[in-house]
């Protein structure tokens, strides 16, 4: 019950937070998740040092604070220009950043270089990207409801409500594992049950936000559905693999941040897909 509790207040709290940013300013959600990003990179790197992995731990923090800045630069500088070469710039800067560090790997005389290049990498990959990427569902032609951009306001939301869905009815009712080996508490009673709180929240958003096409809704929903669903497992197995139960403390009730953030993690960059193409169309 107390771990309920404390679960439960760091969550309100942190959807006061950025629910209050997401009303007030782009640039303070933008501030937020820089801050959830250096904080998840660094725990990441802490968690998989060890005699047989010795990740870039500065550099990597601060080549994907690097990255998210210069992702973050089009949603408040490039698109202000007309489309051309200058929109690609923010892509384009942050490339020598991955292959710097094989170059630092060469002065640390460490016994495992190709495992710790590879596992800085990743870190900024898996963490830094997804997060810069929330800031471009953000664009300049957002739709906006009471105040809130819709699209990003209202993917949290899904996100959200399928997580707390599936972990309550779950805890309750499952049953059945989902994916024993890597996840056993999760159970397809508590998937099911959070899927069909997300379908019902989508369409409540298609009619309460009718400048987003009830289609567009739905395709977001199932893209939470299917790969938040498997960054949850990503994020399971990789806990699994070092043998520990939460990636950090820094949240009570939640664990560290890539516990809080896992389906986020895996699911940002393919909403963002499906906008980006949708637009290009």
């Amino acid at each position: 019950m107390n771990n309920f509790w404390a679960r439960t207040i760091t969550g309100l709290s942190m959807v006061f937070i950025l629910f209050a940013a997401l009303y007030l300013n782009d640039g303070l959600v933008a501030g937020i998740f820089f801050v959830i990003t250096v904080a998840g990179l660094w725990e990441f790197y802490q968690l998989i040092s060890s005699e047989s992995c010795s990740p870039q731990r500065y550099y990597g923090t601060i080549a994907g604070a690097l990255l998210y800045l210069c992702i973050v630069w089009i949603h408040f500088v490039s698109f202000t220009f007309s489309r051309g070469w200058i929109n690609l710039l923010p892509f384009i800067f942050p490339l020598p950043l991955f292959f710097l560090t094989f170059i630092f790997e060469i002065y640390r005389k460490k016994s495992t270089p190709l495992v710790n290049v590879a596992m800085t990498n990743l870190g900024i990959l898996y963490i830094a990207l997804p997060f810069s990427l929330l800031n471009l569902m953000n664009g300049p032609d957002k739709v906006h409801f009471l105040g809130f951009p819709a699209i990003l306001t209202g993917y949290f939301i899904l996100t959200w409500f399928y997580d707390t869905g599936a972990y309550l009815y779950g805890k309750q009712y499952g049953k059945h594992k989902l994916f024993e080996r890597i996840s056993p508490k999760k159970t397809w009673e508590g998937t099911i049950a959070g899927a069909v709180v997300a379908l019902l929240t989508a369409l409540g958003f298609s009619f309460l936000v009718p400048e987003v096409q009830m289609a567009d809704w739905f395709a977001i929903t199932i893209l939470v559905l299917v790969f938040g669903t498997l960054g949850d497992l990503v994020e399971s197995l990789f806990k699994r693999s070092l043998n520990i139960k939460d990636s950090g403390t820094i949240l009570p009730g939640h664990g560290g941040i890539l516990d809080r953030f896992d389906t986020i993690l895996i699911s940002a960059p393919f909403v963002f897909l499906y906008l980006f193409l949708r637009n290009a169309i």
